[in-house]
């Protein structure tokens, strides 16, 4: 099985990775990290029961997280505002607000039971686990006797 990152805008793998690439890495690298999208990296590993996605996302709560599936694509996003305030009241010394947000699309085959995905958080750190459909699982070599 392989995921793979959804781009509405260019979905043709090959332009839109080229796309890409220039874009995130190329405006990230010049005007530094504080200007470009903070789009979590993934992990995703394999086992034979099931696709394991981990994404790196410090800082937040459970409950800021929204994941959907629609259609064979597994979308992470997330929506967070913090106001914090300095000095007295009605009269600002200080007072910063934060805004912040992303979102991730992840096309997934077949071969994942998507009524029975799963996800946890734990210390920065949002895993999914997508199993594998009975068919999709390695099976064991089967003997065959001679007769």
């Amino acid at each position: 099985m392989s995921i793979v990152k959804f781009n509405p805008f260019f979905p043709g793998k090959v332009l839109g990775n080229m796309i890409e690439d220039v874009f995130n890495r190329g405006i990230s690298d010049i005007v530094g990290s504080d200007f470009a999208v903070n789009v979590p990296s993934v992990n995703i590993s394999e086992n034979p029961d099931s696709f394991v996605m981990e994404l790196a996302a410090p800082g937040l709560d459970k409950g800021d997280f929204n994941i959907s599936l629609d259609h064979n694509k597994l979308t992470v996003s997330v929506e967070k505002k913090s106001e914090k305030e300095a000095g007295e009241e009605g009269k600002w010394t200080r007072k910063e607000f934060n805004y912040s947000s992303f979102k991730r699309t992840f096309t997934l085959t077949e071969d994942v039971q998507a009524d029975r995905i799963a996800a946890s958080y734990d210390k920065g750190i949002l895993t999914l686990t997508l199993p594998k459909k009975e068919e999709a699982r390695p099976k064991p070599a089967k003997t065959i006797e001679i007769k």
